[in-house]
């Protein structure tokens, strides 16, 4: 996520804590680094000038220049800035209304609408319990209909059938009704996008939220699309009343450029992130953890969320009390331990969230070659017999071969996990009872971690 803007600023951070007294000069260096790395970000011009100038007004005035930590102090007026340029805090979805509230997604074609529709859908359901009804008025790409069809199902909410024969109004109308006679609390409408902004599609939105009268009108924007994000943002802003804007793709490779400017240019609040392409890759926007992000400071609020949605807990204190017992520890819990890293989002996404420091010590970690050691050591284990799973011991050569066919991969492969699963298998019985701590002794107390067994993640 904005890997590129978080390296320049993590330098530049790193440099700051290292100040033992701030001048006009040093002040000066610093800021011409971090605008031509918000330049380079693609965050538009005007946001930089006002950024900067906050910053420096702050940092040559007291606050920071009768510190006694004259660079940390440096570093969190940039912190608070940035996030006060996302926006502060959360902004949340409005749902006071007669229900059902009605919610407007706008954007153009392919900045992830339809998905992120579905995303939001599935979020109201399982965050505020509410019962959920999506439509499409894109009637010009039959394929959106059907493609929110399917992802409405996945969501777990309920879709509202249209064709590209209908007018977007006529649909519109007729899914208000629908929602009203069914009571479903939130009416979700999809709209149609263009690759570009053009008369037609703006009469059309403006004639939708005037027939609808919606209680959030959300912009979704592509947070890979640079300076082109802002332009559109504009564009938006003059047709409807924006009341908030969902960032989509910040997984990808962007410079992070959108995230630090729609806030400033629309006025209004950034709502959610898209975190990943899958249903539940909506995130509630906090503009202050993401700020942390951009400095490397890395968002462990996040993290634990992540861990704790994505840990089955039951498979977890059953583990706990297998260590706990003795009781062997096989390869299926094996494979539970890395299915359920699956669940929490992958290694890529964990490390996202944590400081950069931490990430630097983990070294030069190929994440796509982890996970893909991730998928094969799975496809390894389901390769087994059940009897297998639970006696590994009975996995001689013949057996071996045929694992090692049924995955695709070559027999040291399996030879490679089960050595590591004999490895963790042992860890295990030491810390039976109370040999974990005896174990901790003997690698010398909590200081070095050096002898600990290859885990598999």
């Amino acid at each position: 996520m904005a890997s590129a803007l978080t390296d320049k600023l993590t330098r530049l951070v790193k440099e700051m804590r290292g100040q033992a007294r701030i001048t006009e000069s040093n002040v000066t260096d610093m800021l011409r680094e971090v605008r031509m790395a918000l330049l380079e970000a693609d965050v538009a011009l005007p946001v930089v000038r006002d950024f900067i100038a906050r910053v420096k007004e702050k940092a040559l005035g007291q606050e920071v220049l009768g510190s006694l930590k004259p660079g940390q102090t440096l570093v969190s007026i940039v912190n608070r800035e940035l996030a006060a340029t996302m926006g502060e805090g959360v902004a949340d979805i409005n749902l006071a209304a007669q229900p059902p509230a009605v919610i407007l997604m706008a954007g153009l074609q392919g900045a992830g609408k339809t998905t992120t529709t579905a995303k939001l859908a599935k979020h109201l359901i399982e965050k505020r319990k509410k019962k959920v009804l999506t439509v499409s008025g894109d009637v010009y790409r039959p394929a959106a209909i059907e493609q929110l069809k399917t992802v409405t199902a996945q969501a777990g909410a309920e879709w509202f059938p249209s064709s590209s024969a209908q007018k977007p109004h006529d649909i519109a109308v007729a899914a208000l009704d629908y929602a009203k006679k069914h009571y479903f609390d939130v009416l979700l409408v999809d709209t149609a996008g263009r690759l570009a902004i053009d008369e037609a599609l703006m009469q059309e939105i403006k004639d939708l939220h005037a027939t609808l009268n919606p209680v959030e009108t959300l912009f979704v924007v592509d947070a890979m699309q640079g300076q082109d994000a802002i332009n559109t943002a504009k564009a938006f802003k003059e047709a409807l009343p924006l009341t908030g804007i969902i960032l989509t793709k910040l997984d990808g490779d962007s410079r992070g450029g959108a995230a630090l400017s729609v806030r400033q240019i629309t006025g209004a609040p950034i709502k959610f992130a898209g975190v990943s392409e899958k249903i539940d890759g909506l995130e509630v926007f906090d503009a202050e953890r993401h700020a942390g992000r951009i400095l490397g400071m890395g968002d462990i609020v996040a993290l634990v969320e992540q861990v704790t949605a994505g840990v089955d807990i039951a498979a977890a204190q059953k583990l706990a009390a297998k260590v706990k017992s003795g009781d062997g520890f096989d390869l299926n819990d094996f494979l539970s331990q890395i299915q359920q890293m699956k669940q929490m989002g992958g290694l890529s996404s964990l490390m996202d969230k944590l400081p950069s420091q931490l990430t630097a010590k983990a070294g030069a970690v190929d994440m796509d070659k982890a996970e893909k050691d991730i998928k094969r050591k799975e496809g390894i284990i389901q390769s087994m017999t059940p009897l297998e799973r639970r006696k590994p011991e009975l996995i001689k050569a013949t057996r071996k071969k045929r694992i090692a066919n049924g995955a695709g991969v070559q027999v040291q492969e399996v030879n490679r996990l089960l050595k590591e699963f004999e490895q963790m298998q042992d860890m295990m019985k030491k810390m039976k009872g109370g040999g974990l701590m005896k174990m901790m002794k003997k690698m010398g107390g909590m200081k070095g971690m050096g002898g600990m067994p290859k885990m598999p993640f």
